[in-house]
């Protein structure tokens, strides 16, 4: 069954529920009417024990039992009507049809006093017949013998022809009722399930062409509809971390091709070392030695950000202040011609550490990067955030709503060593968090950088 198409399964579901529903159905409508027939056929084998007239002559005596005929709206004649003695043995058939009727255990009981009167089916000579077998006056006797019961018979053969016929009418019903489940069945299947082929065939042509512009057209409003708006919330999702490293990739391949090819030349040149003057040559080693650094520090912030594009993975509940603490100490031993001047309130995020920490780093080394020798550097962390304000010249408000994008630089900072990916880090980490980054000028001078994050007090 599982290996079947969704579609077929749902078709196979709704027709064998249906058929189970028409075939309860049916039977319930069968058991019904058979018993109302029965039910009949009973009541008029009753009445007619109420209709007899008895033995003639005096108790004791030899009179045959007469009964008298039943009107016609209630049954009319009754066809079989046997004389048991007290023993069970039939002595006498008295109706209209003069064949024997079968006696069993119970009959014999019956007719000893011991047993109460029944209903039972029978089969005379190929005829179905329902008797009633009922105690008789044992103070009366016929032929020599004392009563003990009386057995009463009627045909059931047009009961047997109504039933026949309604099992025939039941049986088209129910194979009616599945052709049309299934019909049903195929409608709906197709209708539920056209939207999960929609979502197959989109996931199946991205897989195929890889294009990640294919949407899913939402129809209804239920599950299935839901599915395929999450769908296309995914690929939207994906489209866009698509376009961001692809993004990443061509800033990258632009912003590393100016140190590698400065990086090439000065090897090219001093490969030819015999004929440069030694402060020449000491002069290119220099510059070997900075743009290493500046590349390694350039694949370091790739690096980072791209496993900033990962989803978190593991969180812990981090102290913000102790955090900052740290990062501080780290800054002051980078920067020691710089005053850190900090305020630090108990306060607890929940997130990375590691990602975290490297954030706050990159806002202490931007801030002491800005600031002029023995500028101060001021750092609050509370349950806002991070705040840290430099003393330098500020930031030109065109370049303020660019600062943390990726290697932009601005004014004040070209000429500067840095690879441009210091504040798009900063963005990236509160982002994951939940949280924003955000720069403005501080009255009095200098920038302000704003970390806020969903920080809870301790």
């Amino acid at each position: 069954m599982r290996s079947l198409p969704l579609r077929r399964r749902m078709t196979v579901a709704v027709a064998l529920a249906v058929a189970v529903a028409v075939a309860l159905s049916a039977a319930v409508a069968y058991i019904a009417v058979r018993d109302q027939l029965i039910s009949e056929v009973d009541r008029a084998l009753q009445d007619q024990v109420g209709f007899g007239s008895g033995p003639d002559g005096p108790p004791g005596g030899e009179g045959p039992p007469r009964f008298r005929r039943l009107p016609v709206g209630r049954g009319g004649p009754t066809p079989f009507i046997q004389v048991l003695d007290t023993g069970g043995d039939p002595i006498a058939q008295l109706g209209l049809e003069r064949q024997a009727l079968p006696v069993d255990d119970r009959a014999r009981d019956v007719a000893a006093g011991v047993g109460p009167e029944f209903f039972s089916d029978a089969n005379v000579d190929g005829t179905h017949l329902r008797v009633l077998t009922t105690q008789a006056d044992r103070d009366f006797a016929f032929q020599g013998h004392r009563l003990g019961a009386f057995q009463f018979g009627r045909s059931l053969e047009a009961a047997d022809a109504v039933l026949a016929r309604l099992r025939a009418i039941l049986a088209l019903v129910v194979l009616g009722g599945i052709a049309l489940a299934v019909a049903l069945g195929r409608l709906v299947s197709r209708n539920v399930v056209a939207p999960i082929a929609h979502v197959t065939e989109a996931a199946r042509h991205i897989a195929a062409t890889e294009d990640l512009g294919r949407r899913i057209e939402v129809e209804t409003q239920d599950e299935v509809g839901e599915l395929a708006e999450h769908f296309n919330a995914m690929l939207d999702t994906l489209e866009r971390s698509v376009a961001a490293q692809r993004q990443l990739v061509a800033d990258a391949s632009h912003e590393l091709r100016t140190p590698i090819t400065s990086l090439r030349t000065n090897i090219e040149v001093l490969a030819e070392a015999e004929s440069l003057p030694p402060d020449e040559r000491a002069r290119l080693l220099r510059d070997v030695e900075e743009q290493t650094t500046e590349l390694g520090m350039l694949v370091a912030d790739l690096i980072e950000l791209a496993r900033g594009d990962e989803p978190r993975r593991e969180s812990e509940d981090v102290r913000l202040d102790h955090l900052v603490g740290e990062s501080l100490t780290r800054a002051r031993r980078y920067a020691p011609r710089i005053r850190f001047d900090a305020e630090l309130h108990p306060a607890v995020v929940e997130g990375t550490r590691e990602r975290l920490a490297r954030a706050v780093n990159n806002l202490l080394d931007n801030a002491a990067k800005h600031s002029p020798d023995g500028g101060v550097v001021e750092v609050v962390a509370d349950v806002h955030g991070v705040r840290v304000r430099d003393h330098g010249t500020g930031v030109d408000p065109a370049d303020l709503p660019h600062l943390f994008d990726r290697f932009y630089r601005g004014a004040s900072s070209r000429g500067r060593p840095g690879s441009g990916l210091g504040l798009a880090i900063v963005r990236q980490v509160a982002e994951q968090h939940g949280g924003s980054a955000r720069a403005e000028n501080a009255e009095g001078g200098g920038a302000r950088f704003i970390l806020t994050l969903p920080v809870t007090p301790v």
